[in-house]
C-alpha cells in the first residue's frame, strides 16, 4: 500500500484540503455544540491555527501537545499542527497536574493548545520544562485576535509519507504511557484498508463516537475517516453518558456509531432502551476491550443493528481484525483486513495451528516507528516488518480470531493455561452482572488462582456474599473446575487506566 502514498504526503492534506480541491468545500464537515461547520470552515481554521503555531515558533517536526474538549478548535488545532510539519500529542484535558508533567517533559512539545479551565494547571506543570514555548488557551482573547487576524490560506509543510504525524500512547497497565511514534503513511494506510475498504464509510455517512477525540480508536473512526470520504463527523463536549447518547442518535441521526463495549453495556441497560430508535444506524463498531458474546446478543436483540468487534493497536494504528456487515461471529474479533497479514505464534515467533493460543503478530504498512525513548521495548516488539504483540489469540478453522488476553494476564494454573476473557465471558452471562475481570492472585503456597472482580447492577451490601457464591456455582456449572474463581469480590466500580480500561494491575494489588 505504501507505494501507492506519494513520497511527500500530509495527513491534513489527504483528509481536508483535498475535499475542497474537490468541491466538497460547502458540505457539512462538523456538527459540534457551536453549530456546524463546512469542509472550507474547518479549512480555514486550520490555516489559521497552522499561522498562530508558526508564530510561536513551533518548526517541522516539534511536538504540539492537544488537551482540548472536542469541537471545532480541537479540529483545526490536529490539522494545523500537521500543516506546519510537526506531530500531534493529543491528551485528556482533565490530566492531573503530575501527568501534565509527565507529558511536557516527555514529549518535549513545544506548544499547548487547551481549555481555559485547564489554562492554569497546563502553565504551572510546564513552568519548569525549558522546551514549552506557550501555553494557548481556547476563548482566551489573546488566541482568539491571533486566530481573527492571521490569514485563512496557508502552504502546507512538504512533510515526507515517512514523517511523524501523531505521537500515540499505549495503553498499558503499569508504568507510565508509551509514545508511540506514528507517521502520515500509516493513517493513510489503515484509512484506505480499513475504513474505505472493509467498513466501507462514504461521503453520506454520519459519524458519532463514545470515546473523544484525543483516543486513537475516535481519532480515526470519528475524524480521519469520515475526513477521507467527505462525510460528516457529530461531535459533543460533554461526559457520554446514555442518555447523552441516546439524545445524539435521535437529534443526527447518524449512521456510523464509534462505541466500546463499556457503553455498550450501559446502552443495553438502560430502562428506556427498548423505546430507543437506531434503525439510522448501518454499522457500530465495539474496539478497546473484549466484547462478549452475550453482550452482543443483548445488543442484537434489543437493537437489531449490525455491532462489529474488532482489535488494533496503537503500535499498528487502528483496526486490523475486524467484523463486518457481511462476515460476523459473534464472541470474535473478526477476520484479518485485507491488506494486513495476522498470525498467531509461540514464544519463539513461529506459526501455531489453528485452535491453539499464542501471540499476535501482524505485519502491514501501518507500522509505527518505533517508542520514543525505549529502545529495548522498540526491539522486543518490532521484528523487521512485524509488530509482535504481547495480547494472545488463537484462530478457529474458519480463520476468525478469538481474544485470549494479554500475555501478562494469561493465567497458568495448576500447570494448564487459563483465558481470564473465558472466565469473564461466563460470568457476564448472570443477569446481575455489570462488568467483571479476572485476574491472577497468589495464594498463601504463592500459587496463582483466578479471582473474579465484579460490578453488579443492583445489589445491597448485605446480598454481595449471596451473589458471589451464585457467580462461583455459575462459572463451576460452565467451565472446568480449575477455571472458577476461587474468590469472587463485588465492587462498587472498576479501576480504570488512563485511557479508561478497567485497571488489571490496580485489582491484582486489592
Amino acid at each position: 500500500m505504501t507505494e501507492n502514498i506519494p513520497k511527500h504526503a500530509n495527513l491534513a492534506e489527504y483528509c481536508l484540503d483535498e475535499r475542497v480541491r474537490e468541491g466538497r468545500g460547502e458540505r457539512r464537515a462538523l456538527i459540534t455544540d457551536e453549530g456546524a461547520f463546512t469542509y472550507a470552515d474547518v479549512q480555514r481554521r486550520a490555516n489559521r491555527f497552522a499561522h498562530v503555531l508558526r508564530g510561536c515558533g513551533v518548526e517541522p517536526e516539534q511536538r504540539v501537545l492537544i488537551a482540548l474538549n472536542d469541537g471545532l478548535d480541537w479540529v483545526a488545532a490536529f490539522f494545523g499542527t500537521l500543516k506546519v510539519g510537526g506531530a500531534v500529542v493529543m491528551v485528556n484535558p482533565g490530566l492531573r497536574k503530575d501527568e501534565i508533567e509527565y507529558f511536557l517533559e516527555y514529549t518535549r512539545a513545544k506548544v499547548v493548545v487547551t481549555e481555559a479551565e485547564s489554562a492554569a494547571l497546563f502553565r504551572e506543570a510546564g513552568a519548569s520544562v525549558s522546551t514549552l514555548r506557550e501555553v494557548l488557551v481556547r476563548g482566551e482573547r489573546g488566541l482568539q485576535a491571533r486566530l481573527e487576524t492571521a490569514s485563512g490560506a496557508f502552504s502546507n509543510f512538504p512533510t515526507h509519507r515517512d514523517d511523524a504525524a501523531i505521537w500515540l500512547f499505549s495503553g498499558g497497565t503499569t508504568g507510565r504511557p508509551k509514545g508511540v511514534i506514528q507517521t502520515h503513511a500509516s493513517f493513510v494506510n489503515t484509512t484506505e484498508l480499513y475504513a474505505k475498504g472493509a467498513l466501507g464509510y462514504r461521503g453520506n455517512d454520519i459519524t458519532l463516537s463514545v470515546p473523544k477525540l484525543y483516543f486513537g480508536y475516535a481519532t480515526g473512526s470519528n475524524l480521519i475517516f469520515p475526513f477521507s470520504v467527505g462525510a460528516t463527523s457529530v461531535l459533543f463536549s460533554s461526559k457520554c453518558t446514555p442518555d447523552a447518547l441516546f439524545g445524539q442518535i435521535a437529534r443526527h441521526r447518524p449512521t456510523i456509531l464509534i462505541n466500546v463495549p463499556t457503553m455498550v453495556h450501559q446502552m443495553t441497560s438502560h430502562q428506556e432502551a427498548p423505546k430507543q430508535d437506531l434503525s439510522c444506524l448501518r454499522a457500530v463498531t465495539s474496539a478497546g476491550e473484549a466484547l462478549s458474546e452475550e453482550l452482543y446478543r443483548r445488543w442484537q436483540g434489543l437493537f437489531g443493528v449490525p455491532l462489529l468487534d474488532g482489535l488494533g493497536t496503537a503500535e499498528m494504528w487502528h483496526i486490523f481484525l475486524t467484523n463486518t456487515v457481511t462476515h460476523t461471529r459473534p464472541g470474535s474479533l473478526g477476520l484479518a483486513v485485507p491488506g494486513f497479514d495476522v498470525r498467531v505464534c509461540d514464544d519463539d515467533g513461529r506459526e501455531l495451528p489453528r485452535g491453539e493460543t499464542g501471540f499476535l503478530w501482524v505485519r502491514g504498512d501501518s507500522r509505527a516507528i518505533a517508542y520514543w525513548h525505549e529502545m529495548d521495548k522498540t526491539r522486543q516488539v518490532f521484528r523487521g516488518e512485524w509488530y509482535a504483540s504481547r495480547d494472545m489469540v488463537r484462530q478457529d478453522e474458519d480463520g476468525y480470531f478469538h481474544y485470549c488476553g494479554r500475555d501478562d494476564d494469561m493465567l497458568k494454573v495448576g500447570g494448564r493455561w487459563l483465558a481470564p476473557a473465558e472466565v469473564e465471558n461466563c460470568l457476564h452471562e448472570h443477569s446481575n452482572v455489570a462488568e467483571v475481570a479476572v485476574v491472577g492472585v497468589p495464594d498463601a503456597q504463592g500459587l496463582v488462582k483466578p479471582w473474579a472482580y465484579v460490578v453488579a447492577r443492583s445489589c445491597a451490601p448485605e446480598n454481595r456474599a449471596s451473589l458471589a457464591e451464585d457467580l462461583r456455582a455459575l462459572a463451576l456449572e460452565r467451565l472446568e473446575p480449575f477455571k472458577a474463581p476461587r474468590q469472587v469480590v463485588i465492587l462498587d466500580s472498576m479501576p480504570r487506566t488512563h485511557l479508561g480500561k478497567i485497571d488489571r494491575g490496580r485489582l491484582r494489588k486489592m
